[in-house]
């Protein structure tokens, strides 16, 4: 059974949305360590699950970005791209699938395959939760704190169980936190 797993950039007090500054893309000066541990990650997974608004907003940026150093846009071209909408009629970007609800998403896992990333996509991400879909998450915790925006945990599932399997600091004061759900 392959693996869904949520990762996402966070602040400390738990806000996934980029509104706002807080937010440094992983071409930024000084984050040769995080992007290695992104290239890391990236090896050990063949899909990425993202919601419709997320996707968009990638397939709008990421083919384009001929000179990406992180490895990024090469990724996400190669990989498949599952999107999880119920709106969207083509997705527009090769090696794109669009599902309709969750429970297709438990039919994808069900393949063989390597690792699910699911990025973003806030409503989504929340979704999977609550529907007991992720088996891990990796957190990339900035060191700001928001005080507004939307959070990773808003009306989670009741006693879930997370245990923690990494603690990995980078040079830009960013921590990687990484739970497995039990």
């Amino acid at each position: 059974m392959r693996e869904l797993v949520v990762t996402e950039n966070i602040t400390v007090d738990g806000v996934i949305d980029a509104d706002g500054d807080w937010f440094s893309p992983a071409s930024s000066a000084g984050t040769e360590d995080l992007n290695a541990a992104l290239r890391e990650h990236m090896a050990g997974a063949d899909a990425v699950l993202l919601g419709r608004e997320t996707f968009e907003a990638f397939r709008g940026y990421w083919p384009k970005q001929t000179g990406d150093t992180t490895g990024v846009s090469a990724y996400l071209n190669r990989v498949h791209k599952y999107v999880l909408s119920g709106t969207l009629s083509e997705p527009g970007w090769d090696n794109s699938t669009i599902l309709r609800n969750v429970d297709e998403v438990a039919g994808i896992k069900e393949q063989p395959g390597g690792t699910i990333v699911a990025t973003g996509s806030v409503r989504m991400v929340q979704e999977l939760a609550r529907s007991g879909l992720v088996d891990e998450y990796r957190l990339f915790v900035y060191p700001v704190v928001r005080g507004e925006g939307r959070r990773l945990f808003e009306n989670p599932q009741k006693d879930q169980k997370l245990e923690r399997v990494e603690v990995r600091p980078f040079v830009s004061g960013v921590v990687l936190v990484r739970y497995r759900t039990v």
